[in-house]
């Protein structure tokens, strides 16, 4: 079990770079952390779980492409250092990506599941970083007169093998998740435009 100074140490020197790194998203990187700290008391804790539901303005289509181009995620997903796609079958492939930020950087390969235009699935059981990693994307209609909406479903389960890695996870749980679905929507944004409608979160539930 890490000490609390220890756990101070190592918040003060991995805080810095992400908030001098950010620029105008500080605000966003201040409340995330703030958040993490109202439950920073049970650092024991390894398994970690998200989920979301929001109706975003663009359709299945669009959020498919974007989120199952796996091998483009080192361009705008956060914290992805490398993403190599291989190992290409019916129905999926394989991806080895290199994920952290100062002082952690680590690689894992996942198993990911395509299912156009309705789910992306990625799961790691590789043994080395993660007992396990669940990262599921789904898609379902939107609004019946809105073609470009969707429903979509975001969820992430993990549990590291590692005491520091799951530490880490635990202080910037918030931060990640909010900042990688963003990630996603952005880079749809880009492709496709603007959105056809506000979003609206319909669920959100985290461990």
């Amino acid at each position: 079990m890490l000490k609390g100074s220890t756990l101070k140490a190592l918040d003060v020197r991995i805080l810095r770079p992400l908030i001098e790194t950010s620029g105008g998203q500080q605000r966003s990187f201040s409340s995330s952390i703030h958040r993490s700290y109202i439950t920073f008391n049970d650092f024991r804790k390894k398994h970690r779980w998200y989920t979301k539901k929001e109706l975003v303005g663009y359709s299945m289509q669009d959020m498919y492409s974007v989120v199952s181009d796996v091998s483009n995620y080192h361009k705008f997903v956060p914290y992805v250092k490398r993403s190599d796609v291989h190992s290409h079958e019916s129905g999926g492939f394989k991806a080895d990506l290199i994920v952290g930020f100062p002082p952690l950087n680590e690689a894992y390969t996942s198993q990911v599941t395509l299912v156009p235009p309705s789910l992306v699935k990625s799961e790691c059981h590789d043994g080395r970083l993660f007992n396990y990693l669940l990262n599921e994307w789904s898609f379902k209609p939107g609004l019946k007169d809105i073609p470009n909406s969707c429903v979509l479903d975001f969820k992430v389960s993990f549990e590291f093998k590692s005491l520091l890695h799951s530490n880490v996870a635990n202080i910037f749980f918030d931060l990640i998740c909010d900042q990688m679905e963003n990630a996603f929507i952005q880079e749809v944004r880009r492709r496709s435009g603007p959105p056809s409608i506000r979003s609206h979160v319909l669920t959100s539930e985290r461990s």
